[in-house]
Order: structure tokens, then sequence, then C-alpha cells
């Protein structure tokens, strides 16, 4: 797969396009995709994207939206089968071209000769390209529409935005399968304030980047990636409410069960398997840390469940 910054510095013809900011590259811009790359062999297929996305540019940025970093969308790309992937710099100058001098710049450089889009698409100002009009430009430019129909799970549509509400639900077994995908966070291990340690149950505080959505609070079964090792875990998301009684900052702590080894300092990542319960206040350590026994047990519980389906899958 090629990759390139920028509609300038593309020049090619016939191709086969799908445009969006595919953030997430969930099952249903899967199917977007398997469709473009399933046509003509001879037609390039290309992926139009955006960074950032175009929802912060123009409604404002927010931290923790994203659901898949520039790195890990153009990795996730590659394994599509796409020849070809733009991430085209979004700005408010973007933002306000035409539905029509957009397509007639994407075939000026890519000879477009399809394009793949999902039942809601639109681009240009004020998105008033939608699939209607993108279908009569087509006409003049020369260039087919292809509408892909949406992919439902449990009836709904899978989308980005339905993806992010589920995470700050707290909901990640839904989130991963709208994915087709475990969700995960990456950053480095950062010192806290030894609680864990204090009480036995040494945790790995995760620096937050802001980028990406961070899940709900709550208590989670994670695995977690270190270095080139997997490792079982159970992560709290929250503010503490045994210990804090004054407002704190979010935190996202791990315990990584059967380990005992200093990675402070080391980039690790969590992969969020699924939602045990709700954060808890306890009334003294020793209720939290029974607790967190019981936790320890059904992420084991659910880590060999999930152990199982997989290999019975495969």
């Amino acid at each position: 797969m090629q990759n390139f910054a920028s509609l300038q510095d593309v020049n090619i013809h016939n191709a086969s396009l799908a445009i969006g900011a595919f953030d997430g590259v969930h099952l249903g811009h899967q199917q977007i995709i398997n469709e473009l790359t399933a046509g003509d062999q001879a037609s390039p297929a290309v992926v139009f994207s955006f960074h950032p996305h175009p929802a912060l540019v123009i409604h404002g940025s927010r931290d923790n939206f994203y659901l898949t970093s520039s790195e890990e969308k153009s990795a996730i790309l590659k394994d599509t089968g796409i020849d070809i992937l733009i991430t085209q710099a979004f700005n408010q100058e973007l933002a306000e071209i035409s539905a029509h001098d957009f397509m007639q710049k994407l075939r000026a450089h890519l000879g477009m000769q399809h394009l793949f889009a999902g039942h809601d698409f639109a681009l240009g100002k004020n998105r008033e390209g939608d699939v209607p009009m993108l279908s009569t430009l087509g006409e003049t430019l020369g260039y087919v529409v292809h509408k892909v129909p949406p992919v439902l799970l449990e009836g709904e549509v899978i989308s980005s935005s339905r993806i992010r509400r589920l995470l700050l639900e707290g909901n990640v077994e839904l989130a991963n399968q709208m994915l087709g995908r475990t969700y995960n966070l990456t950053g480095e291990v950062e010192s806290g304030r030894g609680r864990g340690t204090t009480i036995g149950i040494p945790t790995a505080n995760l620096k937050n980047n802001s980028v990406k959505v961070v899940p709900g609070f709550g208590v989670y079964v994670c695995r977690v990636y270190v270095d080139d090792q997997t490792y079982d875990a159970v992560t709290n998301i929250g503010v503490r409410p045994t210990f804090e009684t004054e407002p704190v900052t979010p935190s996202i702590e791990t315990h990584l069960l059967d380990f005992d080894a200093d990675i402070y300092g080391r980039e690790i990542k969590l992969e969020f398997i699924a939602r045990l319960r709700e954060e808890l206040r306890f009334s003294n350590a020793d209720e939290l840390v029974a607790q967190m026994q019981i936790d320890f047990a059904q992420a084991r519980e659910k880590l060999a469940e999930k152990v199982f389906n997989e290999g019975a899958a495969s």
C-alpha cells in the first residue's frame, strides 16, 4: 500500500475510490472497502481519508474522541488490500469547498471511475454532496457511484458515533463486535500514588494521551501487551472513590495478573475485553481488596472463555 499526505501528490488514472474519515475502520467501513477492492483489479483501489477528523474542525476540537490513531488506521487499512491511502489534512478551507469542485479535483488527480459510498455519505460544504447529488455529478464528470448498504448489529446501524457512545457507556463488548476487533489504548506507564502497592495489589498507571476515547468509569477485563509479551489484567477507570475525598483527574490503573516486574516508563497496550462492574466506593481498603479478588477470579473466567471461543473459531 502506498501512503500519500495530500491529493496534490497523487496523479493516477482509472481509480476506484472510497472517501471518509474511517475512524475505527469498523465493520461498516470494512464492507465499503470490501466492495471497493472486489472490483476491477486493473483499477487502483484508493481510500481518501482525513486528519484531523472533519467533525473536530467544523464543530470544535475535543479530547478523547478518536477510535484509532492515524498510525493504527493506516495499519488496519493496509491489511484490507487497498492500493493507495491518501490522508488529507482537513482544515476550514477544505470544509468550505463545494461538492462539485471537490469531485473535479478527485477526477483530475485520480481519474476516478468508481466511487463507493455508504448510505448516509455526504461531502462538500454543509454536506451538500449526498449520494443522489454525487450520482448526478457523476453523469457529467464521468464516474459511477456505488451505494453500499449499512451493516447492522442487533438491529442498529454500525457507525463510529455509535461505537464512541458504547465505549463511554462501558459497553466494550458490543463496541468490539462493531469494530470487528478488540478496542485498545496505548500509552506510557507513569508513577501513581502507590496505593495499590500498599494494599498488595500494584497497578500500572497508563498515561492518557487525550486522543482516543477512554471507556466509561468502571472495572474491566483486559489483555496487556508489554513488549512482545501478553498478560491478563483487570483495569479500573475512574476517580478512586475509596481513597479520594476531593475531585481528582480520572485515572487508568491496571493490575497485571500473575506478574511482578517494574514497567515504569514502558509503553503498554490495553485491550478491553469486557466490563465487570461499575466503580464503587468501599468503607475501607480491606473491603476493596476483597472485591478485587472477586474481580480477578471473574476476569480469569472471562479470559479463559474468550481463549476457548477463539480456539473453537479457528
